[in-house]
């Protein structure tokens, strides 16, 4: 993964490299920007191995952006008496203190000899001017992207790059399997990959990562409330059924439901592009895309039924029914059928 995807900013704003987390490379200024956190970490992580290994004297400091005080940026910035390298970690930018927006647009400017700044941006406006100075190409900096990883292929990129990393082999049946096993939660895939790199010596095969997680190959509630709210019945009560009998709770199934339709509900004839329905409602504007798409075929008199058909069955899951597994499956009947039947 040598470079990253487009960011969706326009091109002439940016007149520095934008590369993926396993690209990253010594700079001035290193500019780690994207909401997943299990990437930025790793791309922090292997600057500072990297730099560790050119000199073991390396100093490494940590600034909260939010909570700054005033100077702190300039004196772990300015020379020690041995000269040793330093790299300052800056988290919060997303939400970072004027006095911060401040010092840092100036440090930018001329950065210290031997100092790798590194500034942790997750979303949002704030410090913006700070972004644009950077990506404009102010301090010499690079921009490691840290986009979400939606789609499987990119996960089982992230698989690869893990073994890679740690120079073992995984085939491509076991890549699948694991993305298969952990398709949720990013960090949860990277700790079973961790797992499996501490407990086996041997390739990482499909047989082995079944033997690890055979039972782990999950349904998510998301998967099943997605089938539903296309209309797809068949198949949303069979990944229903999957995922109960891998031990999934009824509670948390009808809350993933719940999450989806109360988005599609909010955004039911609501006018504007995506950006501004996201500020609007404090959501990310491909939330506001993906609900766009997911209100095809319903109408309000659907929605209103979908919500009292999750509020019942909310109530039935958590002790008020006998039977959650059958207030389940009529829940998906009804979102299934669009709130008409």
């Amino acid at each position: 993964m040598p470079a990253a995807r487009s960011t969706g900013r326009a091109r002439s704003k940016v007149a520095i490299p934008q590369l993926a987390w396993d690209a990253v490379r010594p700079a001035p200024i290193v500019l780690v920007s994207g909401p997943e956190s299990v990437l930025a970490d790793r791309a922090i992580r292997l600057l500072r191995d990297t730099l560790r290994a050119e000199d073991p004297a390396l100093e490494v400091s940590d600034l909260d952006a939010a909570n700054y005080a005033p100077g702190e940026l300039i004196t772990l910035a300015s020379p020690s008496l041995f000269a040793e390298p330093r790299m300052i970690r800056v988290d919060n930018v997303h939400k970072c203190a004027d006095a911060f927006l401040e010092e840092a647009l100036a440090y930018i400017e001329s950065p210290a000899d031997e100092t790798y700044l590194v500034l942790r941006h997750v979303t949002g406006v704030r410090g913006k001017k700070l972004l644009d100075a950077i990506r404009g190409g102010t301090g010499g900096a690079i921009e490691i992207v840290c986009a979400e990883l939606k789609r499987d292929s990119d996960k089982q990129d992230f698989v690869v790059a893990e073994f890679r990393a740690a120079r073992r082999r995984i085939t491509a049946g076991a890549q699948r399997a694991l993305v298969g096993a952990f398709s949720d939660d990013l960090a949860e895939l990277a700790a079973a990959c961790r797992q499996l790199l501490a407990d086996s010596s041997e390739e990482i095969t499909e047989q082995i990562v079944d033997r690890y997680y055979g039972g782990r190959v999950e349904t998510s509630a998301f998967a099943v409330a997605d089938a539903a709210i296309a209309g797809r019945h068949g198949e949303a009560l069979r990944l229903l059924r999957h995922a109960l009998a891998t031990g999934a709770d009824p509670v948390p199934m009808v809350a993933a439901f719940a999450s989806k339709v109360r988005t599609m509900a909010k955004l039911a004839g609501a006018r504007g592009s995506a950006g501004d329905l996201a500020r609007q409602f404090g959501l990310a504007p491909w939330q506001v895309e993906r609900a766009r798409r997911d209100l095809s075929g319903w109408d309000d008199a659907g929605l209103g039924r979908a919500i009292q058909a999750l509020a019942s069955a909310d109530a039935q899951v958590k002790g008020a029914g006998r039977d959650p597994v059958f207030a389940l499956e009529h829940l998906v009947g009804v979102i299934a059928a669009r709130g008409r039947a």
